[in-house]
């Protein structure tokens, strides 16, 4: 990860849903283990046996939870699961997911990855009508809305949910026989559909934010939830219905720039081969007279191979990575200076001594961070310093899913590249142009949403001022 948590854009979550295998709970472990670089916080599993909904949920990471004797409680053939992560002052267990409930329709666990844009006005409503909400995440506003609908199926009342909320959401939902999942219909966040070998060969159902999931387990990716979709797996087998007119696609740019796993199709295309012709392109656009490429580890790493192939210059892993790095640490008493970023990343000095470096890094938010790469490069001996980013200058804060900063908190939003280049102490500063990135992740038909460096949102935003106010307090 090119930056530090408190300088990088987070992802708020990954989702995972099986239907059909008996060994379901172990199964969204497995996928939730994958997924564990989509949210650090906390993380949760529901499964259902047909008789009893099994939920388990706590703060910290995948493995940490999930020991044998937990997953040995959790027993069913379908199961959903859930990995967070929170902004600052919100990581309340009580705001962790799924979250469950018992109502008229039975049994329903709910999950889901994004952000409800009209949140505060449903709770309003809800609360006006006798509901009363535990937590302060929009997810449990979706699954009041199922609780109250008038449907007498699951699949009618998800659909008159889903048509109340504006904004980004892959769900996932667990009922008592089936498993439910639905995109909106902008499709800002992923959700993929999958299939794998059930004991008895039946076949049994997989969904995931990102196909490394299904690798973890060994099912077969087989394409993308369609946004404006509601996916129903049960005993009758799979069923797809469109709950929403088509609406213009909105899809997460930034789920290529810097979320996913390199290893993932996102969208329905290989997120390395986006990342290293991100590289490529900004190689074209930002040419440096250097020695060597060295990546910010580790969301640098494809776009520094890509830009080393068109430049011809030298690729080395001159930063390395402490992988190991946990939630907490003890900092020492004494001020070490730039400690943050000296426990994550070490400099290789033999490699970069007398060396002019190009230094490629995913993305510049706050720009902190990325002044004290360049300055750990320069005190390791490199005497030039070349920084480039592979995507446009972030401008905007998100509202679908991504916990940004406000537009105050984002350099770029007040300040020329030059003035960015002279705080992060750079010889040099380039960002990758809006239609080169648009050109990387193959966007011939304009489906992608590019919000955070345009400022232009693809949907009427709702109370944009208690958005703003609110974004650092989502989930």
């Amino acid at each position: 990860m090119g930056q530090t948590p408190a300088d990088k854009f987070h992802e708020e979550c990954g989702v995972v849903a099986i239907y059909g295998h008996p060994e379901a709970a172990k199964l969204a472990y497995l996928g939730l283990y994958a997924l564990q670089h989509r949210g650090q916080e906390s993380a949760g599993i529901c499964t259902n046996d047909g008789t009893r909904l099994h939920c388990h949920k706590s703060m910290g990471h995948v493995a940490e939870i999930f020991t044998s004797e937990v997953l040995a409680r959790l027993p069913g053939s379908l199961a959903i699961g859930h990995t967070r992560y929170s902004t600052a002052g919100d990581t309340a267990l009580l705001n962790a997911q799924p979250f469950a409930v018992t109502c008229n329709k039975g049994r329903i666990a709910v999950a889901h990855n994004g952000n409800i844009v009209n949140a505060v006005e449903l709770r309003h409503e809800l609360g006006a009508g006798g509901s009363i909400f535990q937590a302060s995440s929009d997810t449990e506003v979706i699954l009041h809305l199922l609780a109250h609908s008038s449907e007498r199926t699951m699949a009618g009342a998800l659909r008159e949910a889903l048509l109340q909320l504006e904004g980004a959401y892959s769900l996932v939902c667990a009922a008592e026989d089936r498993v439910l999942v639905a995109r909106d219909p902008h499709g800002f966040r992923p959700l993929a559909v999958g299939e794998m070998e059930a004991p008895g060969g039946r076949k049994a159902y997989v969904f995931a934010s990102e196909t490394c999931a299904f690798d973890l387990i060994g099912a077969v990716y087989l394409d993308e939830v369609e946004p404006g979709e509601m996916v129903i797996v049960g005993p009758e087998g799979m069923t797809r219905e469109r709950f929403t007119p088509e609406r213009p696609r909105a899809q997460c740019v930034f789920e290529h720039v810097y979320f996913s796993r390199p290893d993932s199709v996102v969208f329905g295309r290989a997120v390395e081969e986006s990342r290293e012709e991100m590289g490529r392109l900004l190689a074209r656009e930002c040419p440096a007279d250097a020695d060597l490429v060295v990546p910010v580890p580790d969301s640098g790493v494809a776009a520094a191979l890509g830009y080393h192939a068109e430049s011809g210059l030298p690729f080395r892993q001159a930063l390395i990575r402490n992988h190991y790095v946990g939630r907490t640490f003890i900092e020492p008493s004494q001020a070490i200076r730039d400690f943050g970023v000296k426990l994550k990343l070490n400099p290789v000095r033999h490699l970069l001594k007398g060396k002019r470096v190009v230094l490629v890094d995913d993305s510049i938010v706050r720009g902190t961070t990325s002044r004290k790469i360049v300055r750990m490069v320069r005190q390791a001996g490199a005497t030039e310093v070349h920084l480039r980013v592979s995507c446009p200058p972030t401008i905007s804060p998100c509202f679908y899913g991504v916990d940004t900063p406000n537009s105050s908190e984002l350099i770029a939003s007040s300040h020329s590249v030059e003035e960015i280049r002279r705080f992060v102490e750079a010889d040099s500063l380039c960002y990758l142009s809006l239609a080169s990135l648009r050109k990387a992740v193959a966007d011939h038909r304009h489906e992608y949403c590019y919000a955070c460096y345009t400022g232009d949102y693809p949907t009427d935003l709702v109370n944009v001022e208690e958005l703003i106010a609110s974004s650092q307090k989502r989930h």
